[in-house]
């Protein structure tokens, strides 16, 4: 009966993995859509691929030995009780996995520097700018170049940058595309930066990836990447036709329970700034009586003024930031999981 089920345990195992295969199209993280997204599954199947050279060979040879050397009656295997080293022996099993370690670490190190979230991508267009917090539980998008504000729904056009600052009104989250790149970490009190980019039109699956409380799993959003003319002409619609996102409004985002999605044609003034200081030095929080967000016209556009502002308050919270440590760098594992 043993020697029948250590038969059966490969084949078990081989089945398992036969039929997970099976799993590959629901697995979108290996279906990128963006370059960090593609750099990032490169960096999956390369280290994969070093490793399974290190333990494929281990596995296998382990079943072998056992196989091989096991105890059975009539066994002529020479006894050798004085026999302790064998120097081809010990430079293979030594050298082989100093070299794939090696080979991993420079991996490592050349893909964590080319996919640090807060590096700006390469591209002819400008990059634009959404500021996101996670609330409980819930996510709030600024759009503060156009002035308009969304619960749990974004919008870009393809094949341009998006700067995403991320920070969280609560519990610390983390803010994750899967098929755009890794997760970053979105926390009270900073302003984290992270880089993606869609490369084709598509609606992309987003959510935190934090465990934070009973309606944590419904703390998801849907990313859509259109032409420059649909998002031009969405940006216009909301400004149009969606109501205003007062102080006493986003005092009720800030009550616990989720969400559905919601537009918004306009925003107080330095919302993002104020959630981000809220509990910096004993500084008013974004639920203070300021003023809402000015406009030029009707249509809800900054004034030059308040967009330099705007401007000047995102490099200090970037300061901010970068001083606070090195936990932005480390996440991606995924832009490394991220």
């Amino acid at each position: 009966m043993r020697p029948f089920i250590r038969m059966l345990t490969p084949v078990l195992f081989l089945l398992m993995a036969l039929t997970l295969s099976g799993c590959t199209e629901s697995m979108i993280v290996l279906d990128p859509k963006g370059p960090i997204g593609e750099s990032q599954k490169d960096l999956i199947y390369i280290s994969t691929i070093l490793c399974a050279v290190v333990i494929v060979p281990v596995l296998i040879l382990t079943a072998f030995i056992v196989w091989r050397y096991r105890d059975k009656k009539g066994s002529k295997a020479a006894y050798q009780p004085n026999w302790e080293h064998s120097t081809k022996l010990e430079v293979t099993w030594w050298s082989i996995p100093i070299v794939i370690i090696l080979a991993l670490a420079i991996v490592t190190v050349k893909y964590t520097y080319e996919l640090e979230p807060s590096k700006a991508l390469a591209s002819d267009k400008k990059p634009i700018t959404i500021q996101v917090t996670s609330m409980d539980w819930k996510w709030l998008f600024t759009y503060p170049e156009e002035g308009i504000a969304t619960v749990n729904y974004i919008k870009f056009p393809e094949d341009t940058p998006i700067r995403f600052q991320l920070t969280s009104d609560t519990a610390m989250n983390s803010f994750w595309i899967p098929q755009l790149g890794g997760q970053l970490y979105s926390m009270s009190g900073m302003a984290m930066t992270l880089h993606l980019q869609a490369d084709e039109p598509g609606s992309y699956y987003g959510s935190g990836a934090n465990f934070n409380g009973k309606d944590f799993a419904k703390m998801t959003f849907t990313a859509d990447a259109t032409s420059d003319e649909d998002y031009l002409a969405w940006v216009a619609e909301v400004k149009q036709t969606s109501p205003a996102l007062t102080n006493e409004g986003y005092d009720q985002l800030t009550e616990p329970g989720p969400s559905d999605v919601q537009q918004f044609s306009s925003f107080p003034e330095g919302l993002f700034e104020r959630i981000v200081r809220q509990y910096i030095n004993g500084e008013g929080g974004p639920h203070a009586n300021h003023g809402s967000h000015s406009s030029n016209a009707e249509n809800g556009e900054s004034t030059d003024s308040e967009a330099t502002e705007h401007d000047m308050d995102h490099e200090a919270m970037n300061d901010e930031a970068a001083n606070a440590g090195s936990s932005n760098s480390g996440e991606h594992s995924s832009h490394a999981g991220h």
